[in-house]
């Protein structure tokens, strides 16, 4: 289990290896400034809009991430049941409403696509819910993900979730990435793909990017997409950490080719915890660092699972 530090925040996970499915919660109980931004042509999502620093809710006080697709998003009244029994939430003066922005993956191709995260698991997710945990791989959200679809799943490769923290001077920059990429993953250090479409004689890598160039990929009906979580004690408004969000994109950059696909509904959301004033354009380039190494810990730690091949079992050279 990884070493992280997640300031003033529990991650929980559900996770329901049978099925191939799952869910993930990032609880913040005091609640933290938040800010978004979706960049994926397929996104699905819940309270992104109260989110806009032009609207009035300042704080959210969990973040969900499930898997199921649309139906996943099921999951997150489970945790506004958790959040409303401990009294937390939006002082609405009749009651206190829990603020639970979250976004969801299509996993309903791996497994049992008629198990989904419902209100219950969210609920239990909350329940697991521990200080700086570090579980990577089939876990939670990341349990059914994968990566590398472009010529469907017989090709593609297993993925999972996957953390990171960056300790800098007085501040803390931690990310969560739930990675099921349309694209490769690479790793920027090297430019070489470590997951990704694989070669139906099972010895190289197709290279996506590459077969997108040279064909027209008319529909792809298995639907993907990249979650990431930031964390920081760095103190910011709802339009810097939305401005952090946007450098955080960076990460999925440099590190899944193709990204931002009209198949994927990439999203990112950041959370602000903390006191320390800092210099936003830093913070947001550290953030994008710690998410991009994320993104590679979730292939780095899955597991093969329903007879897709993990980085774990298989590690190939790239096309020329």
């Amino acid at each position: 289990m990884k070493n992280i530090e997640f300031k003033e925040t529990k991650i929980g996970h559900f996770t329901d290896l049978e099925h191939g499915t799952g869910c993930t919660v990032v609880i913040c109980e005091k609640g933290a400034v938040c800010g978004v931004d979706v960049r994926g042509g397929a996104p699905g999502t819940r309270e992104t809009d109260l989110l806009d620093p032009v609207n009035m809710v300042e704080k959210a006080y969990a973040i969900y991430i499930g898997g199921g697709s649309a139906f996943g998003l099921d999951g997150a009244g489970g945790v506004m049941k958790y959040l409303e029994e401990k009294g937390i939430g939006f002082d609405a003066t009749v009651t206190k409403v829990p603020i639970v922005p979250g976004a969801i993956v299509f996993d309903l191709a791996v497994g049992n696509p008629s198990a989904r995260p419902n209100s219950e698991m969210g609920y239990k997710a909350c329940l697991n819910a521990k200080e700086n945990n570090g579980e990577q791989g089939n876990v939670g959200a990341g349990t059914g993900c994968t990566v590398g679809k472009v010529l469907g799943m017989e090709r593609c490769m297993k993925a999972g979730l996957g953390v990171e923290s960056i300790k800098v001077d007085r501040f803390t920059v931690s990310a969560l990435a739930v990675v099921n990429a349309f694209g490769d993953i690479i790793d920027p250090e090297t430019g070489q793909i470590i997951a990704g479409a694989i070669a139906p004689e099972g010895n190289r890598f197709l290279g996506t990017e590459s077969i997108l160039i040279q064909e027209n990929i008319k529909e792809e009906p298995f639907k993907n997409t990249t979650i990431g979580v930031i964390v920081t004690d760095a103190v910011l408004t709802k339009a810097s950490a939305k401005r952090i969000a946007i450098m955080a994109h960076d990460a999925l950059a440099r590190t899944i080719r193709p990204s931002h696909t009209m198949f994927d509904g990439d999203t990112i959301f950041v959370l602000s915890v903390g006191t320390v004033e800092e210099n936003v354009s830093r913070v947001g380039t550290i953030a994008a660092k710690a998410l991009e190494r994320a993104i590679l810990n979730a292939v780095k730690n899955a597991d093969t699972l329903f007879g897709i091949p993990s980085y774990k079992d298989i590690q190939l050279g790239e096309e020329k």
